[in-house]
């Protein structure tokens, strides 16, 4: 089932100008996930929604396919610690632990879209918060119901410096902190144990929350982080670079960081930064944004 053209009234769309577009930057902070140098492409003009794809628009894509997430169909996914104690899963299955160093990320029975927790924890589901749980696959079985597309890693930065040049973040270079300035949704304290959020939330936020970039897109950085259609190709040539590439083999690239991003621990809350994660991954912090040509 294709909803066509028409269903994008049901988008709210912001026009992003074609023309010379920066992507990268000439000051990367990992210089191991190649964000520089700076370059110029060219971009056509699109439209892109301006906030992630909601719970509500998500469910009526089930309501109308009977689409199963992989999530759904493996019978589990990844959960991040608090949210489990949160809930009242409070006893988490060490055994089900993601790999080492990631200790607070949890394989959680019965997590998906619509139960973020698991099945016999109490986390429905906001309508006005962004879906996650949601694969590449997913992302994109949602884009050809909708007769859009994920953006492209270029088209994406493209939308997020909303019309500015180099600059680290969609509303400039000033750097979000734990106390006074909170631009986005990402976490203030000590990561993973202590978050003050300060900001105001624990996990997501509603996806229209904050103020836009000048192009009217919310959150593009923080909140939850986007997929988008290109493949994480690292063409680094030393030893340690080609060393890390092979942890990424065969991955998208996903772009905008999330609210458990800490200048501390994960600095990808910048509009260069990037990372990469395999199609059928998913998580309580991987969400998705449709373009329109």
């Amino acid at each position: 089932m294709y909803a066509g053209k028409g269903f994008q009234a049901l988008f709210d769309l912001s026009e992003i100008p074609g023309g010379q577009a920066f992507v990268g930057t000439d000051q990367p902070y990992i210089a191991v996930d190649e964000e520089g140098p700076c370059r110029i492409q060219h971009i056509k003009p699109f439209k892109m929604m301006k906030t992630t794809v909601t719970n509500a628009m998500f469910r009526k894509f089930i309501d109308e396919t009977n689409y199963k997430t992989d999530a759904q169909r493996f019978g589990w996914s990844f959960v991040f610690e608090h949210q489990m104690i949160k809930s009242g899963r409070d006893n988490p299955d060490k055994k089900l632990q993601s790999t080492v160093g990631a200790e607070w990320w949890h394989k959680v029975s019965g997590a998906c879209w619509n139960r973020i927790c698991g099945s016999d924890a109490n986390s429905p589901a906001p309508d006005d918060h962004p879906v996650v749980h949601v694969s590449w696959n997913d992302a994109k079985a949602f884009a050809a119901w909708a007769g859009g597309r994920l953006p492209t890693e270029a088209e994406w930065e493209h939308a997020a410096r909303g019309g500015l040049q180099d600059v680290m973040f969609p509303w400039g270079n000033r750097e979000p902190d734990d106390n006074s300035f909170q631009p986005c949704n990402i976490w203030q304290g000590q990561f993973p144990n202590v978050n003050s959020c300060v900001d105001g939330y624990a996990a997501t936020a509603p996806a229209r929350s904050y103020s836009p970039n000048n192009y009217g897109l919310y959150s593009m950085c923080g909140n939850v982080w986007e997929w988008t259609s290109g493949r994480f190709k690292l063409n680094g040539r030393s030893s340690e670079s080609k060393h890390y590439a092979k942890h990424f083999k065969n991955t998208k690239i996903l772009k905008g960081g999330s609210f458990l991003c800490h200048k501390s621990y994960c600095f990808r809350y910048r509009i260069a930064a990037r990372t990469g994660s395999t199609p059928d991954s998913t998580t309580t912090h991987q969400g998705f944004r449709l373009v329109f040509d």
